[in-house]
């Protein structure tokens, strides 16, 4: 497979707790069933739970790559949390970045315990459209899950968006792979209503 920018940069970032390990290693798995060279490299800050975590996924046709992005060089930004969809973007992102991001904030302990406020979800995502090419917000507030599927429902929601050279079959078939059975449906119902979100279907 070739592929229009090569190599071809994504960050998928969340905080602890949403999954954002688990969804770097299903794209990735996706991108080697495509005959790609594919690197991950996972950056964290606090380790406790709720702390920042960042999945740096690097596809090329030619050769492995170095694991970490440089700054400025990321082509795609999916943000499970939306501070953190900003944080990165102001850090890795470009004129040409690509952003798919939840709306749905994670409060970190500094905001719950009133030190400090969390900034209007508005302005954040101003601040991502004048960093951006594009902004593709999917909102997942109507579930009710601020933590559980958020991972799975954005990866399905970047399947769809024709933003990776990767069939949603790959994804499929990595998800059967890296999943648990009794885990499938559930993430499978959750892939498409991300899917559903991205094309509106």
């Amino acid at each position: 497979m070739t592929l229009e920018k090569d190599p071809l940069n994504l960050i998928i970032t969340g905080v602890g707790g949403q999954g954002n390990v688990l969804a770097s290693h299903i794209v990735a798995s996706a991108g080697i069933k495509e005959e790609l060279y594919v690197t991950v490299g996972e950056t964290y800050g606090a380790s406790q739970r709720g702390g920042a975590v960042m999945s740096h996924v690097r596809f090329s046709s030619q050769a492995q790559c170095s694991p970490l992005i440089s700054e400025g060089q990321a082509d795609i930004v999916v943000g499970l949390e939306p501070v953190e969809a900003l944080r990165v973007m102001a850090e890795f992102g470009n004129p040409k970045t690509r952003v798919i991001v939840s709306p749905r904030p994670i409060y970190p302990i500094w905001v719950l315990s009133g030190q400090a406020k969390y900034p209007p979800i508005e302005e954040i995502l101003g601040n991502l459209e004048e960093l951006a090419d594009r902004v593709q917000v999917v909102d997942v507030s109507e579930d009710g899950e601020a933590l559980v599927g958020t991972n799975v429902l954005m990866i399905g929601a970047l399947a769809a968006s024709g933003l990776l050279p990767i069939p949603i079959e790959s994804f499929e078939e990595a998800m059967r792979e890296i999943l648990a059975p009794k885990d499938l449906e559930m993430n499978f119902q959750t892939f498409r209503k991300g899917m559903q979100a991205m094309t509106g279907g």
